[in-house]
């Protein structure tokens, strides 16, 4: 019997199957019963738990106290470990649900067809991914296919995740995973699914997503399905924290029960797998802001950063900041960053003094790595400039100490956090905002070429948007 933390795992390709759903009962009625009208389940689903705060709990079970933000999200701040009782409550809730029938488990396995219809950047977008399940397996590439990280991760949120999936033996919400589908062949195919017929179930959530899906489980189709992602890489987009706490539950089952059947289910995992050439993938930025540093202030900021950063002015503040960040980049060539100082107000766009910045520090890790905007700001001026320079403090593995970050994904909410307020992306009253660095999103292709190096990108380096709802289908893990 292996060692508790130690994961048995079969050394085979990130197999697809199908899944016998946890749903709510009311979207479980047969189409033809409908009359091909779909359900609506706005009421019931919610965005991803770590995306929410207590105003936004609030809202959801406001719509319905049913919905599956009471059991997502049994306590708060999220991101955090909670108290025992939080957890209890949500297995008991979710127990409940399943005996009064409010959420039932799908007779019959099948994959799902999952299209996302919303606006961004003021175009109109279509997303659509299959709802599976794959082998749980260790990170890393490997013959016929492997599943790969792209961030870094925080141990807070694997502890809540773990607890949560503990007490009720559900993944409640999927991983988003991509793959090349270098021939388009699967998105294709989920196009052609979709345009059968109309979806069995729609929801529209307050940032105007509409979420559409298709149950399917027909075997010709399910095999099919199957045959456009054999031998595929998955890479995964947003759930890294998730996917560890799958892997931990697996190691915990298995370091009590011994190896369990091949097609147990907590040996699988719950995915939304969407082709790398799907026209609807599109990546938002995620900023950062900072605090926590008493040697700070702008004039102590632009002496350390001599050298290292060119610093323009920008007039506006930060109201202009990224249209000037996107001209002076299309001229310049090179990264271009912005910085906000909040207590004067003035924002600056900044590009490193020397190319490839990192290099001499980093030599072995790819260029695509060593030029991301989150990098820079993570390496260049929050270790090089703020922690070394301004804190006079040891950086690295062994630091003493580190800046605060929040990690807003709009200028609004670098706004709110400025103004000490509490958001999804951090802040609140006790975070004093020093400086926020404004970043461009980051490239699709550095995400793709990072993960086949076997790198890791600084934490929060992606934004891939919307996010998946949580609530329209949940696997079981018993």
């Amino acid at each position: 019997m292996p060692a508790p933390g130690t994961v048995r795992y079969a050394p085979s390709m990130p197999h697809i199957h199908p899944f016998s759903a946890i749903q709510y009962g009311r979207l479980l009625s047969a189409p033809a019963a409908r009359q091909g009208i779909p359900i609506d389940a706005s009421d019931l689903i919610a965005p991803p738990y770590d995306v929410l705060d207590a105003a936004g709990k609030a809202i959801l079970l406001a719509k319905n106290p049913a919905n599956i933000v009471a059991i997502d999200l049994p306590h708060l701040p999220a991101k955090a470990l909670g108290p025992d009782s939080a957890y209890a409550s949500a297995a008991l809730r979710l127990t409940s649900y399943l005996s009064n029938g409010t959420l039932a488990k799908r007779s019959t396995s099948c994959k799902f067809v999952y299209r996302q219809s919303f606006d961004f950047a003021g175009t109109r977008h279509a997303r659509t991914g299959l709802v599976c399940t794959l082998d749980v397996q260790p990170f890393g590439k490997r013959p016929g296919g492997g599943i790969l990280p792209h961030e870094q991760t925080f141990s807070g949120p694997k502890e809540d995740r773990l607890a949560l999936m503990n007490a009720t033996g559900t993944q409640l919400s999927p991983i988003f995973g991509l793959h090349p589908d270098a021939k388009r062949h699967a998105a294709q195919r989920l196009a052609h699914i979709a345009a059968l017929h109309p979806p069995d179930v729609t929801a529209r959530t307050d940032d105007g997503t509409l979420h559409e899906l298709w149950a399917v489980d027909d075997q010709t189709l399910l095999a099919q399905l199957e045959g456009d992602l054999a031998g595929e890489d998955v890479f995964i987009a947003d759930g890294h924290h998730r996917y560890t706490t799958a892997q931990s539950y697996l190691a915990q089952l298995e370091a009590a029960q011994g190896p369990l059947p091949v097609a147990h289910p907590a040996k699988r995992c719950m995915f939304v797998l969407v082709s790398m050439h799907d026209a609807g993938l599109v990546i938002g930025p995620t900023h950062r802001v900072l605090a926590g540093m008493p040697g700070y202030s702008w004039a102590a900021f632009e002496r350390a950063s001599k050298g290292v950063l060119d610093l323009t002015p920008v007039k506006g503040g930060l109201g202009t900041i990224t249209g000037v960040m996107k001209t002076t980049a299309r001229h310049q060539g090179r990264n271009v960053l912005g910085l906000y100082d909040f207590e004067s107000g003035h924002a600056f766009i900044a590009s490193p003094t020397h190319a490839d910045p990192l290099k001499d520090q980093f030599s072995e890790k790819p260029e695509a790595w060593r030029t991301l905007d989150v990098a820079l700001c993570q390496h260049l001026i929050v270790e090089r400039i703020c922690e070394a320079k301004l804190m006079g403090l040891q950086t690295g593995p062994h630091a003493t100490a580190s800046v605060r970050w929040a990690f807003p994904h709009s200028i609004e909410e670098v706004q709110a956090i400025g103004k000490g307020e509490q958001t999804s992306a951090g802040g609140g009253a006790d975070f004093a905002a020093q400086l926020a660095v404004i970043v461009d999103p980051t490239p699709l292709q550095a995400v793709r070429e990072i993960c086949v190096a076997g790198e890791l990108m600084p934490q929060k380096s992606t934004f891939f948007y919307p996010k998946l709802a949580t609530g329209l289908f949940m696997h079981a893990l018993k």
